[in-house]
Protein backbone atom coordinates (compact mmCIF):
# COMPACT_ATOMS: atom_id res chain seq x y z
CA UNK A 1 0.00 0.00 0.00
CA UNK A 2 1.37 3.40 -0.98
CA UNK A 3 1.43 6.24 1.23
CA UNK A 4 0.95 9.95 -0.39
CA UNK A 5 -0.65 12.41 2.36
CA UNK A 6 -3.65 14.48 0.40
CA UNK A 7 -2.87 17.28 -1.02
CA UNK A 8 -2.83 20.05 1.72
CA UNK A 9 -6.29 22.21 1.91
CA UNK A 10 -5.63 24.01 4.84
CA UNK A 11 -4.40 23.18 8.48
CA UNK A 12 -5.76 26.39 9.38
CA UNK A 13 -9.06 25.80 9.15
CA UNK A 14 -9.96 23.52 11.97
CA UNK A 15 -7.48 25.18 15.09
CA UNK A 16 -7.13 25.18 18.68
CA UNK A 17 -5.31 28.03 20.48
CA UNK A 18 -2.56 27.57 23.02
CA UNK A 19 -2.10 29.98 26.08
CA UNK A 20 0.41 31.23 24.11
CA UNK A 21 -1.73 32.70 21.74
CA UNK A 22 -0.47 30.41 18.36
CA UNK A 23 -2.90 28.53 15.97
CA UNK A 24 -1.98 25.46 15.71
CA UNK A 25 -4.26 22.01 14.46
CA UNK A 26 -6.01 19.91 17.23
CA UNK A 27 -5.12 16.32 16.86
CA UNK A 28 -7.99 15.44 15.17
CA UNK A 29 -7.91 17.72 12.04
CA UNK A 30 -3.89 16.43 12.24
CA UNK A 31 -5.07 13.00 11.92
CA UNK A 32 -7.76 13.76 9.21
CA UNK A 33 -5.39 15.97 7.09
CA UNK A 34 -2.41 12.94 7.31
CA UNK A 35 -4.51 9.53 6.94
CA UNK A 36 -8.06 9.68 6.62
CA UNK A 37 -8.69 6.14 7.23
CA UNK A 38 -7.44 6.41 10.64
CA UNK A 39 -9.27 9.23 11.67
CA UNK A 40 -12.33 7.54 9.94
CA UNK A 41 -12.09 4.92 13.41
CA UNK A 42 -11.39 7.66 15.80
CA UNK A 43 -7.31 7.31 15.71
CA UNK A 44 -5.39 10.06 16.86
CA UNK A 45 -1.80 11.00 15.89
CA UNK A 46 -0.18 12.38 18.59
CA UNK A 47 4.12 12.74 17.40
CA UNK A 48 5.36 12.80 13.95
CA UNK A 49 9.07 12.83 13.17
CA UNK A 50 11.41 10.63 11.11
CA UNK A 51 12.21 9.04 14.11
CA UNK A 52 9.26 8.14 16.01
CA UNK A 53 5.43 8.24 14.94
CA UNK A 54 3.10 7.78 17.55
CA UNK A 55 -0.79 8.13 18.62
CA UNK A 56 -3.85 6.34 20.28
CA UNK A 57 -7.15 4.94 19.55
CA UNK A 58 -10.54 4.31 21.89
CA UNK A 59 -11.71 1.08 20.96
CA UNK A 60 -15.52 1.63 19.70
CA UNK A 61 -17.50 -0.37 17.58
CA UNK A 62 -15.88 1.30 14.72
CA UNK A 63 -12.67 -0.40 14.84
CA UNK A 64 -14.47 -3.80 16.63
CA UNK A 65 -14.91 -7.33 15.13
CA UNK A 66 -18.60 -8.91 16.09
CA UNK A 67 -16.95 -10.09 19.54
CA UNK A 68 -16.29 -6.27 20.61
CA UNK A 69 -12.62 -6.50 20.32
CA UNK A 70 -10.39 -4.67 18.34
CA UNK A 71 -10.29 -5.94 15.05
CA UNK A 72 -6.96 -7.49 13.52
CA UNK A 73 -7.27 -5.93 10.09
CA UNK A 74 -7.30 -2.54 12.29
CA UNK A 75 -4.45 -3.27 14.09
CA UNK A 76 -2.44 -4.18 10.79
CA UNK A 77 -4.09 -0.77 9.11
CA UNK A 78 -2.32 1.03 11.95
CA UNK A 79 0.94 -0.26 11.39
CA UNK A 80 1.16 0.50 8.22
CA UNK A 81 -0.19 3.70 8.29
CA UNK A 82 2.32 5.00 10.52
CA UNK A 83 5.67 3.18 9.63
CA UNK A 84 4.68 4.62 5.75
CA UNK A 85 4.27 8.64 7.37
CA UNK A 86 7.58 7.59 9.59
CA UNK A 87 9.37 6.18 5.96
CA UNK A 88 8.15 9.32 3.92
CA UNK A 89 10.04 11.56 6.45
CA UNK A 90 13.17 9.21 7.03
CA UNK A 91 13.37 9.02 3.58
CA UNK A 92 13.44 13.10 2.88
CA UNK A 93 9.95 13.23 1.86
CA UNK A 94 9.88 10.71 -0.97
CA UNK A 95 7.61 8.53 -2.33
CA UNK A 96 7.58 5.09 -0.37
CA UNK A 97 5.47 2.02 -0.65
CA UNK A 98 4.41 -0.52 1.85
CA UNK A 99 5.93 -4.24 0.39
CA UNK A 100 5.47 -6.78 3.64
CA UNK A 101 3.69 -6.68 7.17
CA UNK A 102 3.86 -8.80 8.97
CA UNK A 103 1.72 -8.94 12.48
CA UNK A 104 1.27 -10.53 15.85
CA UNK A 105 -1.61 -10.24 18.03
CA UNK A 106 -0.73 -10.68 21.42
CA UNK A 107 -3.96 -9.92 23.62
CA UNK A 108 -7.13 -8.28 22.72
CA UNK A 109 -8.37 -4.96 23.82
CA UNK A 110 -11.52 -4.54 24.23
CA UNK A 111 -14.59 -2.26 23.45
CA UNK A 112 -13.68 1.36 25.24
CA UNK A 113 -9.80 0.23 25.85
CA UNK A 114 -7.05 2.84 24.70
CA UNK A 115 -4.65 1.79 22.75
CA UNK A 116 -1.48 3.71 22.32
CA UNK A 117 0.59 3.20 18.96
CA UNK A 118 4.73 3.45 18.18
CA UNK A 119 6.44 3.55 14.87
CA UNK A 120 9.85 3.66 15.43
CA UNK A 121 12.40 2.10 12.68
CA UNK A 122 14.98 -0.22 12.66
CA UNK A 123 16.44 -0.34 9.74
CA UNK A 124 16.46 3.42 7.21
CA UNK A 125 18.20 2.09 4.12
CA UNK A 126 18.21 4.24 0.90
CA UNK A 127 15.97 2.15 -0.62
CA UNK A 128 14.53 -0.19 1.74
CA UNK A 129 13.15 0.72 5.19
CA UNK A 130 11.74 -1.62 8.18
CA UNK A 131 9.73 -0.32 10.63
CA UNK A 132 8.60 -2.13 13.60
CA UNK A 133 4.99 -1.18 14.86
CA UNK A 134 3.75 -1.71 18.93
CA UNK A 135 0.51 -1.45 20.04
CA UNK A 136 -0.42 -1.48 23.45
CA UNK A 137 -3.91 -1.17 25.49
CA UNK A 138 -3.29 0.71 28.32
CA UNK A 139 -5.07 3.01 31.50
CA UNK A 140 -5.73 6.25 30.78
CA UNK A 141 -5.33 6.94 34.66
CA UNK A 142 -1.91 5.10 34.95
CA UNK A 143 -0.18 5.32 30.88
CA UNK A 144 2.72 3.56 32.38
CA UNK A 145 0.43 0.12 32.97
CA UNK A 146 0.14 -1.08 29.42
CA UNK A 147 0.05 -4.40 27.74
CA UNK A 148 0.60 -5.48 24.33
CA UNK A 149 -1.24 -5.66 21.85
CA UNK A 150 0.40 -6.42 18.86
CA UNK A 151 3.84 -6.28 17.50
CA UNK A 152 4.42 -5.74 13.70
CA UNK A 153 7.02 -5.25 10.97
CA UNK A 154 6.85 -3.53 7.99
CA UNK A 155 9.27 -3.54 5.43
CA UNK A 156 8.85 -0.41 2.53
CA UNK A 157 10.51 0.36 -0.31
CA UNK A 158 11.80 4.42 -0.94
CA UNK A 159 12.72 6.93 -2.87
CA UNK A 160 10.04 5.77 -5.21
CA UNK A 161 9.48 8.41 -8.47
CA UNK A 162 6.14 11.05 -7.37
CA UNK A 163 4.05 11.40 -10.14
CA UNK A 164 3.61 15.32 -11.12
CA UNK A 165 -0.18 15.40 -10.33
CA UNK A 166 1.53 14.18 -6.72
CA UNK A 167 4.41 16.18 -6.17
CA UNK A 168 2.32 18.27 -2.82
CA UNK A 169 1.18 15.00 -1.62
CA UNK A 170 3.80 15.31 1.22
CA UNK A 171 3.68 18.60 2.12
CA UNK A 172 0.69 17.86 4.97
CA UNK A 173 2.71 15.58 6.52
CA UNK A 174 6.14 17.57 6.81
CA UNK A 175 3.99 20.39 7.83
CA UNK A 176 2.17 18.57 10.60
CA UNK A 177 5.44 17.16 12.32
CA UNK A 178 6.77 20.93 12.20
CA UNK A 179 3.61 21.98 13.66
CA UNK A 180 3.54 19.22 16.53
CA UNK A 181 7.43 20.65 17.13
CA UNK A 182 5.96 23.81 17.76
CA UNK A 183 2.88 22.64 19.96
CA UNK A 184 5.39 20.85 22.70
CA UNK A 185 7.84 23.73 22.34
CA UNK A 186 4.56 26.26 23.45
CA UNK A 187 3.57 23.82 25.88
CA UNK A 188 7.04 24.06 27.55
CA UNK A 189 7.23 27.92 27.64
CA UNK A 190 3.79 28.03 29.36
CA UNK A 191 4.90 26.04 32.02
CA UNK A 192 6.18 27.88 35.45
CA UNK A 193 9.79 28.85 35.39
CA UNK A 194 10.54 27.74 31.70
CA UNK A 195 10.69 31.53 30.26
Amino acid sequence: MEHQPPTPSSLSSSTTTTSSSSSIPSQVSKTKELDYPLHAIGFEIDEVSPSKITGRLIVTYKCCQPFKVLHGGVSAMISESLASMGAHLASGMKRVAGIHLSIDHIKRADLGDLVIAEAVPLNLGRTIQVWEVRLWKTNPDNMESRSLVSSSRVTLVCNLPVPENAKSAGDTLHLAGALLELEAASCFLTLPGCR
